[in-house]
């Protein structure tokens, strides 16, 4: 029988419950609500897939359903700390970035310099697919008994005891095109697909883009099955007719999971020097599925990335710039600033920053693997301890667990904007990857990273764009031309 991940109400309610939990929802309430499903012989959350193994009765998909919405009732006392709505966060945040200055706008990244972020996006993300779900015990292992910790490289069944193979196994879908002895170019990842929407986005709508846009483009660009959790959920409301912002909310319990993070990149790249327009740009895109601590998450990547495209060095000063767009007193926040104390206290080799993930793994033990908060919290920790180092980056956010792979894309995303160019990149990272990523998005299957590196700088240069509404491959002729 087929089983749809990510969007059946039975897998739905056990997330939606923590998630309750986590904001501070009626206690009370809330326990009575999982003894009302767990009475009724309802399953608990898949912890690691997105569907649980056997079917339900049709009652207990009813009642799922009307759970769902119970619980949609109940008010978070974090609400006041932790809004959606931009105009509130910004008036929360004392230090938000003003507009940037002429010199500052002007300042483009190079072409070159955004090739290496997108490289870096790549290299890190595959990294981190081999042993996406694992636990942070099991990535250690696999390292340790491959002489890869900590981990310094691409990860490799070579050498792997069978017992150990048989005790934490690769991720099912990566392991074949992402091992040491597999890679032939980037396979397909969400993590890089989403990238490239933004620019068919930024390309048909330019910068003032709405989120109804984002909505038609994920319709007339993705199929569904190329979308996972939030996404997910929220392309199911577009089909049955719920309008943006309510499609971020309605029978979503990942709505502050790390997606709309993953989709800031280019939000940031074309912003240079501008971590205010970017976190408001990444805004408009992640209201689409995502509330509180996933929008926040999704602000911060954005004005981090702004900064070191416009030319920052320093990966500190533009850790600080991400801060300044998320409100003080949100978990978030206050999660970032937490793991960066961590790493600057536990300074020092590859080998000092375990302490670190140990730490930041007992803090937010509350949270699922894939939620925005603990995710952030790691990437910030190793871009800091790295000091922004392309290997110690990508390598210290992958080993921390969690979503390995996002991890990895953005640190590695980050770090490479901060290198400056593909051959500033060791190259054990690139070369593996051939100069070509596999993709579904239509008219980009097969793209080299030089090309994505010129369209990108041409959508980020200074002045309007007016053009609307051309396919993909006009994006890269248009680069290239």
């Amino acid at each position: 029988m087929l089983r749809m991940t990510w969007v059946q109400p039975e897998d739905l309610l056990g997330h939606e419950l923590r998630q309750a939990a986590q904001d501070g929802r009626s206690p009370a309430t809330v326990a009575a609500i999982a003894a009302r499903w767990r009475a009724a012989g309802g399953p608990e959350a898949p912890d690691r897939s997105g569907a649980s193994p056997a079917p339900v009765s049709r009652y207990l998909r009813t009642l799922a359903e009307d759970l769902l919405d119970e619980l949609a009732e109940l008010p978070s006392p974090l609400a006041d700390d932790e809004p959606t709505g931009l105009d509130r966060i910004k008036a929360l945040c004392p230090d938000w970035p003003g507009p940037a200055t002429a010199t500052a706008t002007a300042t483009v990244p190079s072409a070159a310099r955004l090739e290496a972020a997108w490289l870096g996006r790549a290299a890190g993300c595959l990294l981190g697919k081999p042993v996406e779900k694992l636990p942070l015990d099991g990535i250690r292992a696999l390292a340790r008994a491959t002489g890869n910790w900590p981990l310094t490289t691409w990860f490799t069944a070579r050498g792997l005891p069978a017992e150990l193979a048989a005790a934490h196994p690769w991720n099912r879908r990566s392991a074949p095109t992402s091992l040491a002895e597999n890679i032939d170019g980037m396979p397909e990842d969400d993590d890089l697909n989403f990238p490239l929407l933004g620019l068919l986005l930024l390309r048909r709508h330019g910068r003032s883009f709405t989120t109804d846009d984002v909505a038609r483009l994920w319709l007339d660009e993705l199929p569904a099955g190329r979308l996972f959790t939030a996404e997910r959920v929220a392309y199911r409301n577009l089909l049955s007719g719920v309008e943006p912002p309510r499609t971020a909310r309605h029978r979503n319990p990942f709505r502050e999971w790390i997606g709309a993070l993953i989709r800031a990149d280019v939000h940031g790249w074309t912003n240079p020097g501008d971590p205010g327009a970017a976190a408001e740009q990444a805004h408009r895109d992640a209201v689409l599925s995502h509330t509180g601590g996933g929008v926040h998450a999704a602000m911060f990547a954005a004005a981090v990335i702004a900064a070191a495209a416009g030319g920052g060095s320093d990966v500190h000063g533009c850790l600080r710039a991400g801060l300044a767009v998320v409100p003080p007193a949100s978990r978030l926040a206050r999660a970032v600033r937490h793991a960066v104390r961590l790493a600057r206290e536990h300074a020092g080799d590859a080998a000092a920053f375990e302490p670190v993930v140990d730490a930041l793994h007992r803090e937010h033990a509350r949270y699922h693997w894939v939620h925005a908060v603990p995710n952030t919290a790691l990437i910030a920790a190793a871009l800091t301890h790295a000091d922004g180092d392309f290997t110690g980056s990508v390598c210290r956010a992958v080993s921390g667990g969690w979503d390995t792979d996002s991890n990895g894309a953005t640190a590695g995303g980050v770090a490479g904007l901060l290198a400056g160019s593909r051959e500033a990149l060791p190259e054990r990272w690139t070369a593996p990857l051939r100069n070509r990523l596999a993709t579904t998005v239509a008219g980009f299957d097969g793209v080299g990273f030089d090309a994505l590196g010129r369209t990108t700088a041409h959508l980020g240069a200074p002045g309007p764009r007016q053009d609307r509404a051309r396919p993909a491959r006009t994006v890269l002729e248009t680069a290239t031309s």
